[in-house]
């Protein structure tokens, strides 16, 4: 008894006991009070609509303004169709290279060390922070005629600039980091245990960039063909240096939109710039199926694992 009774002292003694503290409640980050959220979208989607919805409706109903004969005539026009013509064809060459420089830059970056990495980085990078009217001065100073090789072209009768070769130059100029950096991040990702696997195996380069890296950076190749085949299309500042702007021959649909609408020819200005558009919207819908493809292929790939 007298032992119970002097453990009761000691507690006593020691003080009233005292309860550990709640945790303190940890606020999900995405969990916003409605009115938050609400006005977040509410601003985006007033943002979209009064610059990328107005004037995207609005080019349209002035394209129509004066009729589908006036509109068909302006599309059919003989120097649209050159314009049209010469923009397939510098995006039909320009994709393709990059495509070819896209891969082996970012397998030599993601999967190889060697001098000059960080280098080769930055001037992937350069178009993104060079303006295009800079690199059509680029290409004009290195061939036009004044320029450093101006002479020679003239005197071998070659032709770069206010042609269709300096067109394609600016053009893969100005595109070529789309490709590359969608692949590089990815291929860095998914490290080097596949290839390393298939080399032991037994696999060449060949085989198993065609049958390990491809395949694996699939989605993210086509994105990037796709970005890169849009920004092709739509090129203006660095092909309008180096073109000319010789009608029928030297003209893309932007440089001839704009000497349409120079001309006062509004609607037919408007006509062409709604096929341009109307390339954009393809573009943004194989965009929004190979993201939709991408991911549903990443989650079965995780569903496997």
């Amino acid at each position: 008894m007298s032992a119970v009774i002097h453990s009761m002292g000691k507690r006593a003694d020691a003080g009233p006991l005292v309860r550990p503290l709640a945790p303190p409640r940890v606020r999900d980050a995405v969990s916003e009070p409605a009115w938050v959220r609400r006005t977040l979208i509410g601003a985006a989607l007033a943002f979209l609509t009064l610059f990328l919805f107005v004037p995207l409706v609005a080019v349209f109903v002035q394209a129509f303004a004066k009729g589908v004969d006036v509109y068909w005539a302006a599309l059919t026009e003989s120097d649209a169709l050159s314009a049209l013509k010469l923009t397939l064809i510098a995006a039909g060459i320009s994709v393709p290279l990059n495509l070819v420089f896209g891969v082996a830059a970012a397998w030599a970056i993601a999967k190889f060390d060697f001098r000059g990495k960080n280098l080769l980085l930055t001037l992937i990078d350069l178009p993104f922070s060079v303006s295009p009217v800079i690199a059509g001065l680029i290409y004009l100073l290195i061939f036009g005629l004044q320029g450093w090789c101006g002479e020679w072209l003239r005197d071998h009768d070659l032709k770069i600039v206010f042609a269709v070769p300096g067109i394609v130059l600016a053009t893969v100029f100005v595109t070529f980091p789309f490709i590359a950096r969608e692949l590089i991040p990815l291929m860095q990702a998914q490290g080097q245990e596949q290839e390393e696997a298939a080399r032991v195996l037994g696999a060449s380069g060949w085989q198993i960039l065609w049958r390990v890296t491809l395949p694996n950076v699939k989605w993210a190749l086509l994105y990037g063909v796709i970005l890169c085949n849009a920004r092709a299309m739509g090129e203006f500042g660095a092909v309008s240096v180096v073109s000319g702007h010789i009608r029928g021959q030297t003209n893309t649909l932007p440089l001839h939109i704009e000497i349409l609408y120079n001309d006062y020819q509004f609607a037919a200005a408007f006509a062409v710039a709604s096929l341009l558009a109307a390339l954009a919207l393809v573009t943004l819908v194989l965009k929004y199926i190979v993201e939709r493809r991408a991911k549903a292929s990443h989650q079965e790939a995780r569903n496997e694992h």
